[in-house]
C-alpha cells in the first residue's frame, strides 16, 4: 500500500481520504485553515446558523456509496432530510412557482399551474431529453476519467446519442427549443450558474441539471449542509486518516518527474508515493508546482479558460417570520442577458437588478427559535481583482456595503423588505471567498463551463506528472456536491493504476 498526502480537507480530499485509506493506504491530509470543509461551510452565530458554500443537497447516491464503502450508512452520519417544496420562483411579471421536491413529472404540473399555456407540456418534453443526456453521459463521461478528445468520441460512437448530448448547442438554444414561455427558458438558464456559466455560452448538456434536482430529489442536511464536512472528517478518522489542520502546503516536490511529497510552509517535507491535491488546478500547476515545464505548460492553458462567476452574500439575522418564503427561494429580474453581460462582458460591475437566490431553511438547528429567520441571500458576481481584466475591486472603500443596501432595497421592491427586521448582517465577498479557500478572484467553480469544448478542458483527475491527482471543483467532472464526489470516486479508482499524459 502507498503513502499519501492530500493537499486540502475540502469535500473531495476527504472523500478521496476515506476511500483510500478504506483500501489500506496511509493518508495524511494537509490543511492551511483551521476547519475542514474548503468552500462547505455553516457559520453560527447567536443562534443563527448559514450554509455559506452549498445550500442545496441532491443526488445523494453518490455519498451513500461513499459512506457504505468506507465504514458505513450515510444516515447514521448525517441527517438527511427530503424537501417539499424545494423552490419558489417569483418571475419579473409577479408570476410565482412553487417546486415540489422530487418527480419531474410533479414538477411540470406546478409549472402549468403557475404560469398556464403549454409550460407543463413543455418543461415534461425537456425534462425526457435531460434524463436521455444524463444516460447517456453519467457513466462514459462524469464518473469516469477525463481522456481528453478520447473522451469526446466516446460519445460519438452513436450519432443518436451526439444529436440527444447536442454538444454544439447551448442550453439557452435548447430552452427555446423547447419552452414557448420565456420565463421557462429563464428557469432553464438558472441551471446555467450551477457551474457558474452563462447561459447563452454554456452547453446543452446542462440540462441533465434540473433533469437531477426533480428526479432524484432536493435535500437537506438537518443542522445545515456543512454538517457534512464534520461527517466526512469523522469517517476520515475512523479510517485512520490523519488530518492536520493550519498546515500549509507550499510545493508539490517532484524527483525524476514523479510527485514524491509535499514541502509544507515552515520547510518540513511529507515524503509520498501519491501527492492528491484538492486545491484549485490553476494554483496546482501554477504555484504548488512553480519551475516544472509540464506544470507551466498545463497552468498558461488554464489561464485560457473562462473562470466561472463568483457570488456576494448576505446572511441576515432576521426578526419575524416572512409569509410566502421557502426554504429555497428565487426572485428574477426583467432582464436575465443583462446580468451575465455584467459578468462576463468586458466591462463587469455588481449587477445593478440581479437575480436574487435565498435559502431560509425552518430547521430549528439553523435559528434561535421559531419566531426568527437565518436568511443566506446570494448573488451572481464579477470576480474579484484589480478592476481591469473583468474583475471587480470589493476591498474598494463602500463597494460591499453599498451594493448589500442596493439588494436588499431590489428584494423590498420585488415584495419582500426585510429591512426593519434585520437584527445584524454579515457580507461575504468574492474577496473574502478568495481569501478564505484560495479561490482565485472569488470564483466559485475554478472554470465556467462556458463553450462546447469546456467540460472537456478540465483538468484531468490523472495528472501528466506521475503520482500526483487532482480532485475537488476545478478538477474533472467540476463543481458541486455530486460531482465532487464522483471525482473522489474517480480519484481512488486512479490510485494505484499506470499513469499516462
Amino acid at each position: 500500500m502507498s503513502t499519501v498526502v492530500v493537499i486540502g480537507a475540502g469535500v473531495g480530499g476527504m472523500a478521496t481520504a476515506a476511500r483510500l485509506a478504506a483500501k489500506g493506504h496511509a493518508v495524511t491530509i494537509v490543511e492551511q485553515s483551521d476547519q475542514v470543509g474548503g468552500k462547505l461551510r455553516t457559520y453560527r452565530r447567536d443562534g443563527f446558523a448559514f450554509d455559506t458554500g452549498p445550500s442545496l443537497f441532491t443526488l445523494p447516491a453518490v455519498y451513500r456509496d461513499l459512506f457504505l464503502k468506507t465504514g458505513g450508512p450515510f444516515e447514521e452520519a448525517v441527517d438527511l432530510q427530503p424537501l417539499e417544496p424545494a423552490f419558489r420562483y417569483r418571475f419579473a411579471d409577479g408570476a410565482t412557482a412553487v417546486i415540489p421536491g422530487v418527480d419531474p413529472a410533479r414538477c411540470a404540473a406546478a409549472l402549468g399551474d403557475a404560469l398556464g399555456g403549454t409550460a407543463e407540456a413543455d418543461w415534461r418534453a425537456l425534462m425526457q431529453r435531460g434524463g436521455a443526456m444524463w444516460q447517456i453521459t453519467r457513466e462514459p463521461f462524469l464518473q469516469s476519467p477525463l481522456t481528453g478528445w478520447r473522451s469526446i468520441m466516446s460519445l460519438a460512437r452513436n450519432p443518436r446519442d451526439v444529436q440527444t448530448v447536442a454538444p454544439f448547442t447551448t442550453l439557452r438554444a435548447l430552452g427555446k427549443q423547447y419552452l414557448g414561455d420565456p420565463r421557462l427558458v429563464t428557469l432553464l438558464d438558472r441551471y446555467a450558474t450551477y457551474t457558474g456559466s452563462d447561459p447563452r455560452q454554456a452547453p446543452a448538456v446542462l440540462a441533465t441539471v434540473p433533469y437531477i434536482e426533480q428526479t432524484f430529489g432536493a435535500w437537506h442536511l438537518g443542522g445545515g449542509l456543512g454538517t457534512l464536512a464534520g461527517a466526512l472528517a469523522q469517517r476520515c478518522a475512523d479510517r485512520g486518516v490523519d488530518i492536520r489542520l493550519r498546515t500549509d502546503a507550499s510545493s508539490i516536490q517532484t524527483t525524476d518527474g514523479r510527485a514524491t511529497g509535499v514541502v509544507l510552509a515552515d520547510g518540513e517535507l511529507l515524503p509520498a508515493d501519491i501527492v492528491v491535491a484538492n486545491a484549485d488546478a490553476g494554483q496546482v500547476y501554477g504555484d504548488l508546482l512553480a519551475g516544472n515545464s509540464t506544470a507551466t505548460r498545463i497552468a498558461r492553458d488554464l489561464r485560457k479558460t473562462p473562470p466561472s462567476l463568483a457570488g456576494f452574500v448576505l446572511l441576515l439575522a432576521v426578526r419575524g417570520r416572512t409569509p410566502g418564503i421557502e426554504h429555497h427561494n428565487v426572485w428574477f429580474p426583467q432582464d436575465y442577458d443583462a446580468e451575465f453581460d455584467d459578468i462576463f462582458g468586458a466591462h463587469p460591475r455588481p449587477v445593478p437588478d440581479p437575480t436574487i437566490y435565498a435559502c431560509v431553511p425552518a430547521d430549528p438547528l439553523m435559528r434561535p427559535d421559531a419566531d426568527h429567520e437565518a436568511w443566506f441571500v446570494l448573488v451572481n458576481a464579477p470576480r474579484h481583482g484589480d478592476g481591469r481584466g473583468r474583475t471587480v475591486d470589493w476591498t474598494a472603500p463602500g463597494v460591499a456595503d453599498g451594493y448589500a443596501d442596493h439588494i436588499l432595497s431590489v428584494l423590498a421592491r420585488r415584495g419582500v423588505d426585510l429591512r426593519d427586521r434585520i437584527l445584524w448582517r454579515e457580507l461575504r465577498t468574492p474577496a473574502d471567498y478568495e481569501r478564505e479557500v484560495r479561490a482565485p478572484g472569488g470564483s466559485i467553480y475554478g472554470t465556467s463551463s462556458n463553450g462546447s469544448r469546456a467540460a472537456f478542458q478540465r483538468p484531468a483527475n490523472a495528472s501528466p506528472i506521475p503520482g500526483l491527482y487532482l480532485v475537488g471543483g476545478s478538477a474533472h467532472p467540476g463543481g458541486g456536491l455530486p460531482l465532487v464526489g464522483m471525482s473522489a470516486e474517480i480519484v481512488a479508482g486512479l490510485v494505484g493504476k499506470p499513469q499516462s499524459p
